[in-house]
């Protein structure tokens, strides 16, 4: 690794993501371009495959309707697949992509991809079996969510490199409510067009939402099919609560 591509210290993360958020974006600052320097080169120790036929859920609110031949009535069913991925020319505004540019946001467990819609008592959530329908590679931003830093107080480069990804990955996690005065996911949304500048298909995270497997984002619309679906009511969700 070069000294350039070196993180500049632990807090590199939080100045790049108040800068990005707060005063620039487009044209970043010598600083910002350095930190997004280093994450390109230290992402590709973070690499993971996902091969074709590979399992992912996504999840929406609400259901369709289809036509019970039996009782003769339409019946409440999942949403179609045009309702299950999202129209290529549209977006709103999310964690990895930013308004208008789509993609696809997946979980690789059923119950994940539900709680990430974060559904109210009593709703019904439709949730698509899909199949990778080919190999993909993806910035895994997971392997170092629960690390603690060392108590060093000169830290070393590689200590460091730690603490930043630890950092990148709760970025990804952290359940955000969406305001106008704020931008939120704008760090977030550099990073992963950062990682689709290097050629990778998406970005694999930790779920805050849920312990049961880990969230995908994936930039090819077509890179999935729909293969099954259904619907589910939401009878039960816990809350744990803890002083800060």
């Amino acid at each position: 690794m070069s000294a350039v591509d070196v993180f500049a210290g632990p807090d590199a993360f939080q100045k790049f993501s108040r800068e990005v958020a707060q005063r620039r974006r487009y044209l970043r600052s010598p600083a910002s371009d350095r930190f997004l320097r280093a994450v390109a080169t230290t992402c590709r120790q973070r690499l993971r495959k996902i091969p074709a036929g590979e399992i992912l859920w996504r999840a929406q609110i609400g259901h369709g309707w289809v036509q019970d031949s039996t009782a003769g009535r339409r019946t409440r069913g999942p949403h179609p697949e045009t309702r299950m991925k999202p129209l290529p020319d549209r977006a709103s505004e999310g964690r990895i992509n930013p308004k208008g540019i789509p993609c696809l946001y997946f979980a690789t467990t059923r119950e994940g991809a539900m709680s990430e819609v974060r559904p109210w008592i009593g709703s019904v959530v439709s949730v698509g079996r899909f199949r990778i329908n080919r190999d993909l590679v993806v910035a895994d931003c997971s392997l170092l969510h629960d690390y603690v830093a060392s108590a060093a107080t000169r830290p070393s480069s590689l200590e460091i490199e730690k603490i930043i990804w630890a950092h990148i990955d709760n970025a990804f996690s952290r359940p955000v409510t969406r305001s106008d005065d704020t931008a939120e996911y704008a760090a977030t949304q550099v990073l992963a067009e950062l990682f689709r500048i290097e050629g990778y298909d998406g970005v694999m995270y930790q779920s805050s939402l849920s312990t049961k497997g880990k969230n995908v984002a994936l930039f090819d619309l077509d890179c999935a099919e729909l293969t099954e679906a259904a619907i589910f009511s939401v009878r039960r969700v816990a809350f744990e609560f803890e002083a800060i």
